[in-house]
């Protein structure tokens, strides 16, 4: 049982698996804290409020004399965290690791022979095509290729 256990515990999988959730909870405090103290600050200026939660808000009387209050700023505010937060991670991680990795394959393949092209349908029947043009011509002299004219239909 603790055999089953011990493997279980040291496959790749499970390891690769811990990294990526420790990974995953160090870059998601990386892209909140450029949100919350670049962005919103910056988006607070444009409106006029400490955060888009206490902007344009709605409040509407209730049956109990009291006030609800319907917070359309606290809805665009997660919209443009989502949005932000998205943009962060593309232009700031993504971009240029794509950019990276594109550099490194075209090093890679300056470095290579440039591969043929590969061969298709076409290439291939052309090939047979000549090859039986190549047959019926070296046939035509023996006589072999009179009898299979001979035997072509018409």
């Amino acid at each position: 049982m603790l055999k089953g256990f011990r493997e279980f515990i040291l496959r790749g999988n499970v390891i690769d698996l811990a990294v990526a959730v420790v990974i995953g909870a160090a870059f998601t405090a990386v892209v909140n804290s450029i949100v919350a103290n670049v962005f919103n600050p910056l988006i607070g200026a444009l409106f006029r409020a400490d955060s888009l939660d206490t902007a344009f808000i709605l409040e509407l009387p209730t049956t109990e004399g009291g006030v609800a209050e319907v917070k359309f700023g606290a809805v665009i505010g997660a919209v443009l965290t989502f949005l932000i937060v998205a943009a962060v991670v593309y232009f700031v991680f993504v971009l240029p690791v794509n950019l990276a990795k594109e550099h490194a394959e075209e090093r890679r393949k300056a470095g290579e022979p440039a591969p043929e092209d590969p061969e298709t349908e076409l290439t291939v029947l052309a090939e047979i095509r000549d090859l039986l043009a190549a047959q019926r011509t070296a046939g035509s002299g023996d006589g072999d290729g009179d009898a299979r004219e001979a035997r072509r239909p018409e």
